[in-house]
């Protein structure tokens, strides 16, 4: 079972994220040589495993302070999606600019040269080509390089952000919408307006290791992008809740792997699995991320069976919805419920299903963790501002170190 595999990854790595990960978190030893970070990512993204499980299980052997920057980088998956649920334009904005690209390509042959040469690792960087070739073949990257790829991507090969992060996005098991897009987004200077991220060749040969020292290829300036459009920040939706009126099923999506901890079903007639793995990108998405969702997906529907003691099972949605909307027609449910999709193609496409369930008169009603809850409200400008609000949400969710 996939959930399993990501708590013994865990489990192994809980007495480690003290004081010896925030000294050697930063170094890219390359794929075969990861023990310095957790390789929770892709079941973090999916909620195989809990945010708040990992906080538990990093607190049982650390004091806060000892594991506070682990801590951190578990909370910037939270800032990054509460950011953009604030700020839905932004991710319109990149869907619209890749779409544009996309058309670009097949126009523009020196364009699509350059950036077929940089996803399929021929750039003569040889720092560049082993991370996209590392990436396409791994499904991963390690935060660092991610960084130093972005920033090369961008200002030593000149092509646009958009293109980098989707590439990034059609091919990390961990690809999330609010992380991918907000990371590019920071390292061009959009993000955190005007303060950009520039690779250096120094930094890298350090946090590599000497495996890498790419002197004389990279770009010496980093001049900040610029966007037309202000993004406007807008009070977050509210959190769906239940009426009990009728039957009522229960949705899964990728996007929340843990349905038998979800408060809030109640007993359930049947339950549903959807993946929308391939609404990533106008390009083919790559088959291994496409296979980890679907496990995912799947696993998440074995455990829910059992906790909700109702069958379940997993149906394409087709290019229209067709299929999830005669689904709720053929089992008369009033009520669907699902886990709540921040920003990105999952949300999409669950707006698309809300309105056209509400014609057969079903609801769609989408609850949300209260790990978000409590994160969400602090993510609307900095990181900073979230970051000092982290003694108090643990306490609020009740996570405490369990070491003296």
């Amino acid at each position: 079972m996939i959930r399993s595999e990501g708590l013994r990854l865990l489990d192994a790595f809980a007495t480690r994220a003290g004081v010896r990960y925030g000294k050697t978190r930063n170094f890219d030893w390359g794929p075969n040589r990861r023990n310095n970070v957790s390789r929770l990512s892709p079941y973090i993204r999916h909620r195989l495993v809990l945010e708040q499980e990992v906080l538990e299980a990093t607190l049982q052997h650390h004091m806060p302070e000892d594991a506070s920057k682990f801590i951190q980088e578990v909370f910037w998956r939270a800032y990054f999606k509460g950011w953009l649920e604030h700020r839905p334009t932004v991710w319109a904005d990149y869907c619209s600019g890749v779409r544009k690209l996309m058309d670009s390509l097949g126009k523009d042959s020196a364009l699509g040269e350059r950036f077929s040469d940089a996803v399929n690792g021929r750039t003569g960087i040889e720092c560049f080509d082993d991370w996209a070739n590392e990436l396409v073949e791994t499904g991963y990257l390690h935060n660092h390089a991610r960084m130093w790829f972005a920033s090369i991507w961008i200002y030593t090969l000149e092509l646009p952000w958009e293109l980098g992060a989707d590439f990034f996005y059609r091919h990390l098991l961990d690809g999330d919408p609010a992380s991918n897009t907000c990371s590019w987004r920071w390292v061009c200077g959009l993000h955190t307006k005007g303060k950009t991220y520039l690779a250096r060749a120094s930094n890298i040969a350090r946090y590599t290791d000497n495996r890498f020292n790419p002197e004389g290829q990279l770009a010496t300036r980093a001049l900040p992008l610029r966007e037309t459009r202000e993004h406007l920040l807008r009070d977050l939706p509210p959190p769906g809740k239940l009426s009990g009126n009728g039957p009522l099923a229960l949705l899964v999506t990728e996007e929340d792997c843990c349905p038998e901890s979800l408060t809030g079903p109640g007993r359930l007639s049947e339950i549903v699995g959807i993946t929308l793995t391939s609404r990533r990108s106008p390009l083919p998405v790559a088959q291994p991320v496409i296979d980890f969702a679907r496990a995912a997906v799947s696993d998440a529907l074995d455990r829910a069976s059992d906790a909700f003691e109702c069958p379940a099972t997993c149906i394409d949605p087709g290019n229209d919805m067709e299929n999830v909307i005669q689904w709720a027609k053929d089992r008369g449910v009033k009520e669907i419920a699902t886990a709540y999709a921040a920003v990105g193609p999952v949300a999409d496409v669950l707006s698309e299903i809300e309105v056209r369930l509400a014609e057969h008169d079903v609801r769609l009603i989408q609850l949300r963790r209260s790990y978000d809850e409590a994160c969400w409200p602090h993510a609307t400008r900095g990181y900073f501002k979230l970051r000092q609000h982290i003694p108090g949400i643990l306490r609020q969710l009740r996570v405490r170190a369990q070491v003296a």
